[in-house]
């Protein structure tokens, strides 16, 4: 597992609005422990031989969650294998979980909000920065998405049959995005239910006199 893929799975293991968790990076070698501690610079790291201890915070003090995704996978990127632990965490309000959420999670939310027989979306999703664009653009090439304006892209999301990807592909490249620390937003544009397409592969939007 990556060093970025462990970090995403022990977040997501933490307590509803924790505060801040102190983590343990033991790498395998010198060089490796070396150079890792020079990209885990902005984290202000402590090492001691092997191994790295670093913070991240919610809020305020320490890097927030998805920095600490960035950093971790530059190191995946130039293949330095560790092992990453969870020493600590403080929890805090369990009714605030914090504003750096996960664009998985996110589509997880604006599916359980809409009606149970839906077949067709049209999403749009906001970077928030022009750099993730690149990197976004790769992860997210399954989706066949289009710029919409300068940090955004849309696609179109399929249930069961027609034009667009379907539900599951939409989460896995969602979840690369996190994996890589992209941040953003989703928006469900279009909705429709129940459609059942005869003659064609599906519904067609026209956004701006073009179909989508």
């Amino acid at each position: 597992m990556r060093l970025v893929e462990k970090w995403w799975e022990t977040e997501h293991s933490l307590p509803p609005g924790w505060k801040e968790a102190r983590l343990s990076l033991r790498m395998h070698g010198e060089s490796y422990a070396r150079r890792a501690a020079e990209l885990l610079g902005p984290a202000n790291p402590v090492r001691s031989g092997l191994r790295i201890t670093l913070y991240t915070a919610q809020h305020g003090a320490g890097i927030g969650p998805k920095a600490v995704a960035r950093l971790l996978t530059r190191l995946d990127e130039e293949g330095l294998a560790g092992e990453l632990e969870l020493l600590s965490v403080v929890e805090g309000d369990t009714a605030h979980t914090g504003s750096e959420g996960w664009l998985s999670d996110a589509w997880d939310a604006a599916l359980a909000g809409l009606p149970e027989d839906w077949s067709d979306l049209y999403v749009q999703l906001t970077l928030d920065s022009s750099d993730y664009l690149d990197p976004a653009a790769l992860a997210i090439a399954p989706l066949n998405p289009a710029r919409a304006r300068e940090t955004a892209f849309r696609f179109r999301c399929a249930r069961l049959f027609g034009y667009g990807a379907a539900p599951q592909m939409v989460r896995r490249c969602l979840q690369r995005l996190d994996e890589r620390g992209l941040t953003g937003s989703l928006e469900i544009l279009r909705a429709l239910s129940d459609t059942k397409p005869v003659g064609t592969q599906g519904p067609v939007w026209y956004v701006g006199g073009k179909s989508v």
